[in-house]
């Protein structure tokens, strides 16, 4: 992709495209001398440009900006750059494997040249930082910096996560970084790079608790956890403690691809029915077998779905699924619908099984267990920092063991915990429909119920003989109705009114961190439309009319490199927009120009409106929220009546 002297995207396909232009401006102030001298207090958010012709290093501090600049006569001094750095706590997003490695080659050398081909090295070449440090003769000294990309969940781009919380504008890069820029197109890219920083700020903001509990936790345990995700801080805690017992550092085991694993099967998983311990047998002879990337093939016996009752349940390495589609439930007097969750599934898989990794021996479970009790007694004392930050080492824990590069990895320890689960739940489900109680939804740690009256003891005998066999623990929730699209996305009404909304598109929270972060915003209007009619009779439209938060009204998508383009205008790979009265056509892949999903009737929000837009087509939304009461089973659709 190209841009020319008129300023349109010329692609492979040879279609001419208009770059995006943002509606409205922007004003931005920058730091005098005195305010970077006085403002160390604060953290110092930063960004990196680099074009062959034009180099910026850009910092935000306290609302306010800084510029440092080389290439078209310009240059900055290193003294400064260099004081920066070291006098305050620098903010970025995926910084450090790029931005601060740029940041102090460009202390060495300003020659922007030099500049383009170390950028090109590292995103091009996938160079590594101590190679790059050799070839360019440069070092890169330890300062406080947070690297944002690790601690935010599921790895996203910065403008995805910008769109999932709702930034004022998400800004593709608005000129190829193959491109020799003019004074106008400079002005263009060092205010792209402001908004990369006003992003970068609201997540830091956003993500304050993880943070706070970082923080705490490096200086626990002297380490610093600042740029790591939940599950490398597991694996940096959890390998110091077996370190400590073992008298040295675990180190991360080799297996060669094409390794042959056999599960063994826990002596508590005993089935009743012919039909699972034809399962089991299957199972017993089963080849799990490693891959060259390190991961198992999941065996042809582990494809296959089991029948109990009315039910159908898949298995899988990532956790037991039923089948329902578009079912409705609805609590009576005589009938209770019982949600039965397994506390920490995984952890206790962990210590009940007393799986540990060769690479640690058994004091790996010595140390997880004390990381256990110690958390618990922290909850007990109401110790905020050590609890959250000690359940973040327990969670992550489990996916370490199939992480191809930790020193914890296992993929015979990863077989053993996701199947017994799995096994484990199977029995669960056949006492209880054996015992006439039916199972209308599972999902690899849970349970959902109906329960008649005459059943209620039935059910509490079930549970705690299983949880007695099992070592697990479960908890109970009970729901006045049940409203299903499948096994991944429904609503669910509790006996207080709130309501439990889960899966694309209905739920605005994920499961990875429970936050916004983890899902694209998706219409959510009509989620919150559903919920008030399924709590309290409360009318469709009237919810959708009276709402007069614009963010609940957006729809956000992704498309794939170079993005997607409105009617010949280029928005870029991460998009926004709402439906709005009038507006015709769909929004179009660049590369195929085929429709994105859903993007009729769309007008993109790249810049979200400062007003309320007059053209905001609410039948729409209606229409879509009448529709999802269909998806769900709330409402039954006319068969239709054939002719002939």
């Amino acid at each position: 992709m190209v841009v020319n002297a008129e300023g349109l995207i010329t692609l492979d396909r040879a279609v001419m495209l208009k770059p995006y232009q943002p509606r409205q401006f922007i004003e931005r102030e920058y730091l005098t001398d005195a305010e970077i001298l006085s403002f160390t207090n604060y953290p110092a958010f930063v960004d990196v440009e680099c074009y062959p012709n034009y180099f910026l290093i850009s910092f935000k501090i306290n609302g306010k900006f800084l510029c440092l600049e080389c290439g078209q006569n310009r240059g900055f001094n290193p003294r400064m750059l260099s004081w920066i750095m070291n006098s305050y706590k620098t903010v970025g997003f995926n910084s450090i494997k790029y931005d601060l490695l740029m940041i102090w080659l460009a202390y060495t050398t300003q020659d922007t040249h030099v500049l383009k081909d170390a950028s090109n090295d590292i995103i091009v070449r996938e160079m590594r930082k101590q190679d790059l440090q050799k070839e360019y003769q440069f070092f890169s000294p330890k300062t406080s910096h947070v690297d944002l990309i690790e601690v935010a969940p599921l790895k996203g781009s910065l403008k995805l996560y910008g769109a999932r919380l709702h930034s004022p504008r998400i800004q593709e890069l608005p000129y190829p970084d193959t491109q020799e820029l003019n004074e106008k197109e400079i002005e263009i890219v060092r205010n792209y790079n402001f908004n990369d920083l006003d992003v970068t700020e609201q997540l830091y903001n956003f993500m304050k608790e993880r943070l706070e509990l970082r923080e705490a936790m490096s200086i626990e345990y002297n380490e610093d956890l600042m740029s790591k995700s939940d599950a490398q801080i597991a694996e940096v805690i959890l390998a110091k403690e077996v370190g400590k017992l073992n008298g040295k550092r675990p180190q991360r085991a080799t297996i060669e691809a094409g390794t042959v694993y056999r599960y063994i099967i826990p002596d508590y998983i005993q089935y009743k029915t012919p039909t699972l311990n034809s399962l089991l047998e299957r199972l017993r002879v089963a080849k799990f077998i490693v891959q060259p990337s390190g991961k198992i093939a999941i065996p042809e016996e582990l494809k296959t779905s089991v029948q109990i009752n009315k039910g159908v349940y898949r298995l899988g390495i990532g956790g037991l699924h039923s089948s329902e589609e578009t079912v409705t439930y609805k609590a009576t007097e005589d009938m209770a619908i019982v949600d039965r969750d397994v506390a920490s599934y995984y952890p206790r898989l962990i210590t009940t099984l007393k799986l540990f990794p060769a690479s640690c021996g058994p004091n790996f479970l010595v140390a997880f267990n004390k990381i256990i009790d110690i958390r618990l007694d922290a909850k007990k004392k109401k110790i905020f920092s050590r609890d959250k930050g000690l359940k973040i080492v327990i969670n992550g824990t489990s996916g370490k063991l199939s992480d191809v590069w930790s020193i914890f990895y296992a993929p015979d320890l990863t077989i053993q915990m996701t199947v017994s689960g799995q096994l484990a739940l199977l029995m669960f489900i056949e006492w209880l429909e054996l015992s006439g109680i039916q199972v209308i939804s599972a999902n690899t740690d849970g349970i959902v119920m109906l329960v008649t009256k005459d059943k209620e003891e039935t059910l509490k005998q079930i549970v705690a003989h299983w949880e007695k066999t099992t070592g697990f623990e479960t908890e109970e929730t009970r729901y006045k109705s049940y409203h299903a699209r499948d096994v991944n996305a429904y609503f669910a009404v509790k006996m207080d009114g709130s309501v439990k909304v889960k899966g694309n598109p209905y739920s605005e929270v994920g499961s990875q961190s429970g936050t916004q972060l983890d899902v694209n915003p998706s219409i959510l209007i009509c989620s919150d439309a559903i919920k008030s009619f399924l709590a309290n009779g409360k009318p469709i439209e009237q919810t959708i009319r009276e709402c007069r938060d614009f963010t609940r009204f957006i729809n956000v998508r992704q498309a794939k490199s170079p993005g997607a383009h409105k009617s010949g205008e280029y928005l870029g790979k991460v998009l926004r927009w709402y439906y709005a009265i009038s507006e015709t056509g769909s929004i179009n892949t660049v590369q195929a120009n085929n429709k994105v999903a859903d993007s009729d009737e769309a007008k993109p929000a790249m810049d979200m409106p400062k007003d309320w837009p007059d053209d905001l087509n609410y039948q729409w939304y209606i229409d879509k929220a009448n529709e999802i009461l269909y998806e769900i089973g709330y409402l039954t659709r006319p068969k239709q009546v054939e002719f002939f």
